[in-house]
């Protein structure tokens, strides 16, 4: 029995040799743990090459943070369990025509110009390999957290003894991610109408793209007729592009609260310690399938920050605004030319808030949260705006992070920007120049565009 107050009561003294000894890591190199079944150095320490042997039979070699070979294969093979026929060329028809016409409606709705540059009508199958580029840039920071928060519960002289270890949890955490990430977008890939459905900007610029198999599936339930499903779509979409096309720094507002939540992680040494505890309990690292338990089971999940609940809190607000803006811009085009459409805005409202069973599974295995909560508040914020000050004031409020509403706002949604002078009161130079200057890098706003606000 060890007199050392770090020991456990039935760990033996390993001679102050271990460095993982004090550290949540502790429990999983010992002799309790992957240190005794596989042997090696002083003070139970595991034999590195045999732990090596054992978690590279669960994955293939790869670069990056993230096998997203193993990820794409997952949801494509999660995709391929129901149909999931090419659209048509009839289907590709019928997209391009509907977002021809959304674009014209949209023109007495927006003082943004048309964002579209082409159509596409997707199968699950395209829409995944159509976003990838993009959901590569919005994970691979989590997995980078994820490793870096795990190599700062070690202390300094733990660290630089286990380099080659941090080096295979990185790769056994990728390998793990990507079984997540790829049943999330199989998930997905089942339920998105459109390539903006979400509400990032998941397809390169310019791209309209809906999912005719998805579309007819949502449209059986709503007992409206599924040309004005497509072409409710089609203005939601073309929304959407020109949104993200004419504020330039929208996009990278958002990638940077995903980037701004990885770099958040932090660990507590305790709760990670009492987590790895009890994983290792019946786990024999000599079996491939419970070293997979192990992975699967929840090991490497952490507890949110503070730094992370705000950036989800500012991500959340964000969507939230995009959201409520493309609702009240839609809004705007169909209430007089489509009787259907009060209809399908509650059914749209109703689904995005709420979230589909893919999009809390998404939520629950990689941690972001995609549904803006507040549409309607943000819709109302944004009708508000316009009917007080006009269309220009309303999309102004883009020109800059700083000058977008926050939570507190939509709090009070009818008193954002109250006592703000209308538009008539400043000329169309002024309010070009002014727009100018804060896209030139003015002083209007106080910084630089483009970057995300603090």
């Amino acid at each position: 029995m060890s007199n050392n107050p770090g020991d456990t009561p039935d760990q033996p003294d390993d001679g102050g040799q271990n460095p993982f000894k004090g550290t949540p890591f502790e429990q999983f190199f010992g002799s309790a743990g992957l240190g005794g079944s596989l042997g090696g150095g002083p003070g139970g320490m595991p034999d590195l090459g045999a732990l090596f042997s054992q978690i590279q039979s669960l994955m293939q070699p790869y670069d990056g943070p993230i096998n997203w070979d193993f990820a794409l294969d997952t949801a494509r093979k999660i995709v391929a369990q129901q149909p999931d026929p090419s659209p048509t060329q009839k289907q590709k028809d019928a997209v391009a025509d509907a977002v021809r016409l959304a674009d014209h409606w949209l023109d007495d709705t927006t003082s943004f110009p048309s964002g579209v540059t082409s159509t596409a009508a997707w199968s699950r199958a395209e829409w995944i390999v159509g976003t990838t580029d993009v959901w590569k840039v919005l994970v691979e920071p989590i997995a980078d957290g994820s490793v870096q928060a795990l190599g700062s519960a070690l202390p300094e002289e733990a660290r630089a003894a286990s380099g080659p270890m941090l080096g295979i949890l990185g790769k056994a955490v990728g390998a793990m991610l990507a079984s997540q990430v790829g049943s999330g977008l199989g998930a997905l890939a089942a339920e998105v109408l459109s390539v903006s459905d979400i509400g990032l900007p998941l397809a390169p610029a310019g791209k309209a793209a809906l999912l005719p198999a998805n579309v007819a599936a949502f449209a059986e339930g709503l007992d409206v007729p599924e040309d004005d499903v497509v072409l409710y779509l089609a203005l939601r979409e073309a929304a959407h592009q020109r949104l993200f096309a004419h504020v330039p720094w929208l996009r990278e507002h958002l990638i940077g609260a995903v980037a701004d939540y990885a770099r958040g992680m932090e660990i507590n040494a305790e709760g990670l310690q009492s987590r790895i505890e009890e994983q290792m309990r019946g786990v024999d690292p000599t079996n491939p399938e419970s070293m997979q338990q192990l992975l699967e089971g929840g090991m490497f999940d952490l507890p949110q920050s503070p730094t992370q609940k705000a950036a989800l809190e500012r991500l959340e607000v964000t969507l939230a605004l995009v959201e409520g803006w493309v609702d009240e811009v839609v809004h705007e085009a169909t209430h007089e030319r489509m009787p259907t459409a009060a209809r399908l805005q509650e059914a749209f409202r109703r689904r995005r808030a709420a979230g589909g069973p893919a999009e809390q599974t998404f939520a629950t295995l990689v941690g972001l949260e995609l549904r803006p909560r507040r549409l309607r508040d943000a819709s109302t914020l944004w009708g508000s705006l316009r009917t007080r000050q006009g269309l220009e004031a309303r999309d102004g409020v883009w020109m800059h992070p700083d000058l977008l509403p926050t939570a507190a706002d939509l709090d009070d949604p009818l008193g954002f920007r109250e006592d703000a002078s209308a538009p008539a009161e400043l000329s169309d130079d002024d309010f070009d120049a002014a727009l100018r200057d804060l896209l030139d890098g003015g002083d209007g706003s106080g910084s630089a565009p483009g970057s995300p606000a603090e």
